[in-house]
């Protein structure tokens, strides 16, 4: 059969692509069987689609569990059909997401040069150095109201930026004296009871904002922006926690 048969199953399933799909109806407004086909696929999406994604398709015993009735050897070709385009399909959107996903890892840190010449009085070489812009610092800097706690037993220092939105509260910490490595939150608990997890990170062994490190990267504080559904009046205290479930730190609201 030539090839524009064998898409009724996909077609029915609405799985071709705006150009396939034109192309079958173009083919469909000719062709008595493609439209015989699809009159008795009708209602019958579901049942297609659990198919196409069960192991051993592409047999005709398959086409006994449907209730219309197809020939074996239709059912076969349009299982298989399916289940093809349909792995097709997800491998693509696969590829999507991971694309969307690595211009949102990389999208807030943008990359800056800067000359270390001889305008800081230095009388350097003008040597030129990347760094890196922080969004979420900078939305700390700017805040205004800002509480910060440090725990005597665990000498973590959490400070915490608040910013009322309609939604809800836009919240900027800065972690300082943070061991690695180890996984941790940031929970708002609302004077009602309810707690909210922030946001949550990763902190490598060298930790961050440690005074005696070795690394400079590892002496500066680290900056994790997130958000709570609470109003920042509705907020009774923040806890940084870590997966243990251990407190590092509290913040009074």
């Amino acid at each position: 059969m030539p090839n524009e048969h064998e898409t009724v199953g996909a077609y029915a399933l609405g799985i071709l692509d705006d150009a396939e799909a034109t192309a079958f109806e173009a083919h469909l407004a000719s062709c008595e069987w493609c439209a015989q086909q699809l009159d008795e696929l009708a209602g019958m999406e579901p049942m297609l689609a659990a198919l196409a994604d069960l192991p051993g398709t592409g047999t005709p015993a398959l086409g006994e569990s449907l209730s219309a009735k197809p020939s074996p050897r239709v059912v076969e070709k349009l299982v298989d059909e399916v289940a093809e385009r349909r792995a097709r399909k997800r491998r693509r959107n696969f590829y999507m997401v991971a694309a969307a996903g690595a211009l949102i890892v990389s999208g807030p840190f943008v990359a800056v040069a800067a000359s270390g010449g001889g305008d800081d009085g230095s009388g350097g070489s003008g040597t030129n150095r990347t760094l890196a812009a922080n969004p979420a610092k900078d939305a700390f800097d700017k805040s205004s109201d800002k509480i910060m706690a440090t725990d005597p037993g665990t000498g973590v220092t959490a400070t915490v930026a608040l910013e009322k939105k309609l939604w809800g509260t836009e919240i900027v910490t800065e972690l300082k004296n943070v061991k690695g490595e180890q996984k941790c939150s940031l929970i708002a608990v609302g004077k009602n009871g309810e707690r909210e997890t922030v946001n949550s990170w990763s902190v490598p062994g060298e930790g961050y904002g440690m005074p005696e490190a070795k690394s400079d990267k590892a002496k500066q504080p680290l900056y994790v922006q997130g958000g709570a559904a609470f109003q920042p009046n509705e907020i009774d205290h923040f806890q940084v926690i870590d997966f243990d479930g251990k407190i590092l730190v509290e913040l009074d609201a």
